[in-house]
């Protein structure tokens, strides 16, 4: 007889790992117990015969559950306690070592068929959910991952939950802590916008005649609520968007199955499996163009983002419509955080619905839709949230001290790390919102006290941006715990991100290509070729510094940028030659009159190197877009409207740096006859190739990209393809967003040691 001490260490709490070990134990004929700890790890004591700890072991790897993820497995042998039996024990609070809290999963095929057959007691109830699915961290108070923990503590199993429960043979209910049924678990009901209760039998199918009808609803999801609404009427998506005030920006799609998405878009192997993954995000897919969504959708792009349902609520719904598919947007007010209760849903979103679709389970951590697409052959993440976070991040090499970072402003997420392990919290938004830069403090709170973290003994890492009031947060943090506080330029983090992905540490090249950054010259930066390492970087090369006349205005009306850069080798009267010629004046809301003073501004405006900018200047001087009205539009319908050209040779190649001159691309536009989509095309690609062939000086035989102009399809292809001439491979973002959403992984990983 002999006894093992066991520490797993992974995604081993709410994945059904605690009753899989009580089944595999028992199957091997050995005894002891099984628990939770509080650092989210799993404690198994086993005693037994060597042949039997051997059996143990083999199934251990080859039967654990499919959402599991074991990542560490400490065995240490001790003295026999002389147990008789196996048993599920009552998690501890002692941290031996820490593990994932695990993400939300989507809805698995078993509970799905059970609310499908009406045979089963499930039948009906689209809150089900097993130990292989459904809510984990959006209901989760704190680990242990615990019934009592979490949002289901609000209600005690029934009679027949609790037998399921209890029974070691029932693989998908033993011990699974997000039990129910109709009988105990949370309800489902229809309610008008302001919170009267609709007396219906089943509300999901009325609200389903709604939505057929024209209506709008508001859903309660996982993480958060959805706006629904029909995706094939364009009164509707008008209408809705006039709500929402959002007359431009993208909705985000439901499709009931793959075959419904592939009646709307392109689909391959690699975003089908995406799509269907557990994670179930958001894929952005090729529209097709016999299609029936409205072309309100995604105004002006060549991309729909579509997803499948992930709860029985979804399923259900999109079952009864007749498109079977609906527009599933994020419900919020603009660059506000997603309502996630009943109470502020109404106040905040129930002007923009007629009816609400609730729940009254909490959603305790808010997690908004993740976002993929694909990006010259590869999947890029564009937001990283449901499905992924929190899981951690393992890098080559450990943090000395715990490490909390800020991230940067926009799109933005924080992380905390610790050993060898980053955890990124799910997505903020755009910090420049208070109730934004309120919940980065909520979420980076709640992982600081879920893994025991000592602020007093941390790191704290912020953009070194003056004006961030990320970086505001992260010095009232070091007030408060005397922290010590560590400045990351931002582009210097940005292909930090991508270091981290790759486990490199020594010097290499990055580029980064993205709006803007604050830049150590106290100038704007944003589309540079650094040599870096984790200690530093060198300037290689980078764009042209372009004037930015009006700063933020430019952003907002890219025609003032397109201004600015005409400057460079235009007369102010052949510059509104230009504008009148090309019909351009409408895209400055003042007229005759903003291109006076925009041109007044010039001669002190900022300078900005930014590859965004650069994007949005050409689209605006195609007539492409002239007013950005959410992140990144004149940049995107300029790169939907490449997508159908073709590279143009001759005259529009740029130098290789140190500064790639930017504005002989406008000259020669001016010069050539060509249609805007072969233009778009040899701009952005011209671009690439100029970078790449700067980055491609040293001796190394990788480079590393990153930056929010990485997601560009045809500019990474252009960098792809001229390194690859020289012997070179690109490395870009997999496993966070090449956004500022992944700056956060760059500045810790900036602060970790050999």
């Amino acid at each position: 007889m002999k006894a093992w001490l066991i520490r797993v260490v992974g995604v081993v709490q709410g994945v059904g790992f605690r009753p899989f070990i009580h089944r595999i134990a028992t199957r091997s004929g050995l005894r002891g117990y099984v628990r939770n700890l509080g650092g989210s790890e799993v404690e198994i004591l086993i005693e037994g015969s060597e042949q039997e700890f051997e059996v143990f072991k083999k199934l251990l790897l080859t039967e654990k559950p499919p959402p599991a993820k074991i990542e560490e497995i400490r065995v240490d042998e001790v003295k026999p306690s002389g147990f008789t039996g196996f048993k599920i024990l009552k998690s501890g609070t002692e941290r031996k070592k820490y593990s994932m809290i695990p993400p939300d999963f989507a809805i698995c095929k078993d509970c799905l068929q059970e609310i499908l057959d009406p045979e089963d007691r499930r039948f009906g109830y689209v809150l089900n959910s097993c130990a292989l699915c459904g809510p984990r961290f959006s209901m989760m108070y704190t680990v242990p991952y615990d019934r009592e923990n979490t949002a289901m503590k609000d209600f005690p199993m029934c009679d027949e939950c609790r037998s399921e429960y209890e029974d070691p043979e029932n693989m998908r209910r033993f011990h699974a802590q997000g039990i129910c049924c109709r009988k105990c678990g949370p309800r489902i009901w229809l309610e008008t916008c302001d919170g009267e209760i609709v007396e219906e039998v089943d509300p999901i199918r009325e609200a389903a005649r709604i939505l057929d009808e024209g209506g709008i609803v508001g859903v309660k999801g996982v993480g958060g609520y959805h706006i629904a609404a029909s995706a094939t009427d364009d009164e509707v998506v008008m209408e809705l968007r006039r709500r929402k005030e959002r007359p431009q920006k993208p909705f985000a799609l439901m499709a009931l199955d793959i075959k419904v998405v592939r009646r709307h878009a392109y689909t391959c192997d690699l975003l089908e499996r995406a799509l269907s993954s557990p994670e179930r995000p958001i894929v952005l897919f090729p529209r097709r163009e016999d299609s029936l969504i409205s072309d309100l959708v995604a105004p002006g792009l060549d991309l729909v983002g579509i997803m499948l349902p992930y709860t029985g609520i979804h399923y259900l719904l999109l079952s009864n419509v007749r498109d079977e598919i609906l527009i599933m947007t994020s419900g919020n007010r603009k660059n506000l955080p997603m309502c996630k209760d009943p109470e502020i849903a109404r106040r905040e979103i129930g002007g923009f619905v007629d009816y609400f679709l609730q729940h009254n389970r909490r959603i305790v951590n808010r997690v908004d839709d993740s976002v993929i697409r694909p990006t010259a052959g590869r999947i890029t993440m564009i937001r990283r949230s449901r499905g992924y976070a929190p899981t951690w991040i393992r890098i080559k090499g450990e943090f000395e001290r715990p490490v909390v970072a800020f991230g940067a402003e926009l799109q933005n997420t924080g992380a905390v790390a610790f050993d060898d392990k980053i955890i990124l919290t799910q997505y903020v938004g755009d910090t420049d919102v208070y109730e934004n830069l309120i919940d980065l403090d909520s979420f980076l709170r709640f992982f600081v006290n879920c893994y025991g973290i000592d602020v007093s003994k941390a790191v704290l890492v912020a953009d070194m941006h003056p004006g961030y009031l990320s970086r505001k947060l992260a010095e009232m943090w070091a007030e408060r715990s005397e922290a010590e506080v560590v400045l990351v330029q931002h582009h210097h983090a940005h292909v930090l991100s991508v270091a981290a992905e790759r486990g490199i540490r020594e010097k290499t090249i990055g580029i980064a290509v993205d709006g803007l950054g604050y830049g150590t010259d106290g100038t704007l930066w944003g589309g540079e070729v650094l040599e870096f390492d984790l200690e530093g970087f060198r300037r290689i090369a980078h764009l042209r510094p372009q004037p930015m006349p009006g700063g933020d205005r430019a952003t907002r009306y890219p025609v003032r940028m397109l201004v600015g850069i005409l400057s460079t080798f235009m007369e102010e009267d052949e510059i509104l030659e230009v504008l009148t010629t090309r019909d351009l004046i409408k895209g400055l809301p003042g007229g005759l009159r903003e291109l006076e003073i925009c041109l007044s501004q010039i001669p002190d405006s900022p300078r900005i190197s930014s590859m965004g900018r650069v994007l949005d200047a050409i689209s605006a001087l195609l007539g492409i877009c002239m007013e950005r009205t959410y992140e990144g539009e004149p940049a995107m319908k300029l790169e939907a409207v490449a997508s159908k050209g073709r590279r143009i040779l001759g005259g529009f190649e740029l130098g290789c740096g140190p500064v790639i001159d930017t504005s002989k691309l406008f000259e020669k536009i001016l010069e050539v006859e060509e249609r805007p989509e072969n233009i778009a095309y040899t701009c952005i690609y011209e671009l690439g190739r100029a970078l790449a062939r700067a980055s491609s000086k040293s001796q190394g035989k990788e480079v590393l990209m990153s930056g929010g102009a990485a997601v560009n399809s045809l500019l990474t292809l252009a960098v792809e393809e001229e390194l690859r001439s020289k012997d070179i491979r690109l490395f870009v973002n997999e496993r966070v967003p090449p956004g500022d959403g992944g700056i956060s992984l760059g500045q810790v990983y900036r602060c970790s040691i050999d």
